[in-house]
């Protein structure tokens, strides 16, 4: 007889009878938001900086797969949750803990957005950015305490080694290839960008040339040229 069980990346037990508990189990769903938009983003841009921080979320996955198999602690007695799998770190808390951790560098250290002229409001601006991911990782990681998935330890431990690997990661992949570009991490990142293959599908290194990314000058011809065709079909109308 084939044995079934349920795919737990896509499968939430929550209380009906609760919106808040409604609220959280969707919150604990989102972190799958994060994989498509990774692979939309890797195509569309294709930016090193994107690519790596997806390469490092599934390395991050991988060391929790790791050590919940090293480990082997199971899931809060007595939850009614019936999961495979071991519930320490947890693996929510990990994949969340890496991912604000790695941005939130990469918005510290590198990328700068457009100025609205005023400079408060340039930095509230980064503020806010900066407590919507913290926001968002703090509740994907008590959704997983609130819904009985892990206890209180398996989450700490989970967004801690999650932080842990996503500012490793960033320190020694982004970080110092841009500070010391003559070091052996600058020299491997641009042996990427030289690499025939990156070239090939063109792969670039956005921050690198442009504070933020390239995103304000490629607006910039989008801009020029758009300008350039609504005069030339303005002028046809006159004719």
């Amino acid at each position: 007889m084939t044995t079934r069980i349920s795919l737990d990346l896509t499968h939430v037990l929550y209380d009906a009878s609760s919106d808040t508990s409604l609220v959280l189990a969707l919150f604990t769903l989102s972190p799958i938001l994060i994989m498509p938009a990774y692979a939309a983003l890797a195509v569309q841009t294709r930016e090193l900086t994107i690519i790596n921080m997806w390469a490092g979320q599934f390395a991050s996955e991988a060391f929790n797969w790791v050590l919940k198999h090293i480990v082997k602690e199971e899931r809060p007695n007595g939850s009614n949750v019936h999961l495979n799998g071991y519930g320490f770190p947890s693996s929510h808390s990990q994949y969340m803990g890496y991912f604000g951790a790695f941005l939130t560098c990469h918005m510290y250290f590198r990328h700068r957005f457009a100025s609205c002229g005023y400079p408060l409001l340039d930095q509230a601006f980064r503020i806010i950015v900066y407590l919507v991911i913290v926001s968002w990782v703090a509740l994907v990681a008590y959704s997983r305490l609130n819904l009985l998935y892990h206890t209180s330890h398996q989450v700490i431990w989970g967004v801690g080694i999650g932080i842990g690997l996503g500012v490793v990661h960033y320190v020694l992949t982004e970080l110092l290839p841009y500070s010391r570009p003559l070091s052996i991490f600058g020299r491997a990142r641009a042996g990427i960008l030289a690499h025939p293959v990156a070239t090939w599908i063109q792969i670039r290194d956005g921050w690198v040339v442009w504070n933020d990314g390239g995103r304000g000058t490629e607006w910039k011809r989008w801009k020029t040229a758009y300008d350039e065709r609504r005069t030339r079909v303005l002028q046809k109308r006159v004719d």
